[in-house]
């Protein structure tokens, strides 16, 4: 029974791809420690409350991401082993998990505080939103992006209950390093997308281009990293934060050149978990050094 339900985890941990949780985490952690280092109350409860949106919204969105691509997946040969169309997972087990984990993301922003309670529609309609934009827009990666930024400013609020430039710059940071991310990863489905009429940066611009483009959406999320430094100002563990964070973002384009992808998922899971991680670890750090108090 032990092994049974353990298995039935994995999937589903598959499923969505849980071990992706590591590029949004950081940043909503940067949110939330900013808020404590305004000087509000470090609350335990509510830095669960806030992983657990983290958490329930990313499940969600992956696994409707997954149940709506059903049809495309099978055909792809990269992604027909997948756990829907392989029929490891039904399509209606996978509903219903949707559902629990939407349900669980609106509980657990009701007792945050209530403008994350009556945002927390918006925030549904752009994670789930994005599974459809491929359809109809190459912009699909800003969309994605899009929705992971709403991390730090989602844990921002629900500590404030109020907006503020700081966390949106880091929400801006986040929206481009995401779409110029996935732009990477899209470059292994060029040919698939285009048999299908899907539309990425990539079938629009072809490799050469959407590689460019992503080193330019790259250059605007170190913008706004750095930019958010001096809005702070940061001291010696943020520019710290920030060098690796940049450096991390340079040595992952080293890593893709047009007609040479066999280290994509270096570029996108090994280096961008590294970036999201250090980057979090030094800002964190260095509002614990200046202003620390629980």
């Amino acid at each position: 029974m032990i092994e049974y339900i353990g298995k039935k985890i994995g999937n589903y941990g598959s499923l969505v791809k849980f071990s992706h949780t590591i590029f949004a985490m950081p940043f909503a952690l940067i949110g939330y420690f900013t808020a404590i280092s305004e000087g509000y109350a470090f609350q335990w409860h509510v830095l669960f409350l806030v992983l657990m949106c983290m958490v329930f919204a990313r499940s969600a969105a992956m696994a409707f991401n997954r149940y709506i691509d059903k049809d495309i997946d099978i055909k792809n040969p990269r992604t027909s082993a997948r756990e829907i169309p392989a029929g490891i997972i039904k399509p209606s087990a996978s509903l219903i998990f949707i559902f629990l984990n939407v349900g669980c993301f609106v509980l657990a922003c009701f007792y945050i505080n209530p403008i994350c309670l009556y945002l927390s529609p918006v925030a549904l309609l752009v994670i789930l939103g994005y599974s459809y934009t491929k359809r109809f827009t190459a912009l699909c990666h800003l969309v994605l992006g899009l929705g992971l930024s709403l991390a730090p400013i989602g844990a921002y609020l629900s500590v404030t209950g109020t907006f503020a430039w700081l966390p949106l710059m880091y929400s801006f940071a986040v929206i481009f390093w995401v779409s110029g991310f996935d732009i990477i990863y899209a470059l292994q489905d060029i040919h698939f997308d285009k048999s299908q009429e899907l539309k990425s940066i990539p079938v629009f611009l072809g490799e050469a281009g959407a590689l460019r483009l992503s080193e330019g959406l790259h250059f605007l999320s170190a913008a706004c990293v750095c930019a958010a430094g001096m809005f702070v100002p940061g001291g010696f563990f943020y520019w710290l934060g920030a060098l690796i964070f940049t450096g991390l973002l340079i040595y992952q384009h080293r890593l893709v050149k047009p007609g040479d992808l066999r280290k994509v998922n270096v570029a996108f899971m090994t280096t961008n978990g590294y970036a999201s991680i250090l980057f979090a670890a030094c800002v964190i750090g260095d509002m614990a050094f200046k202003h620390w108090r629980f």
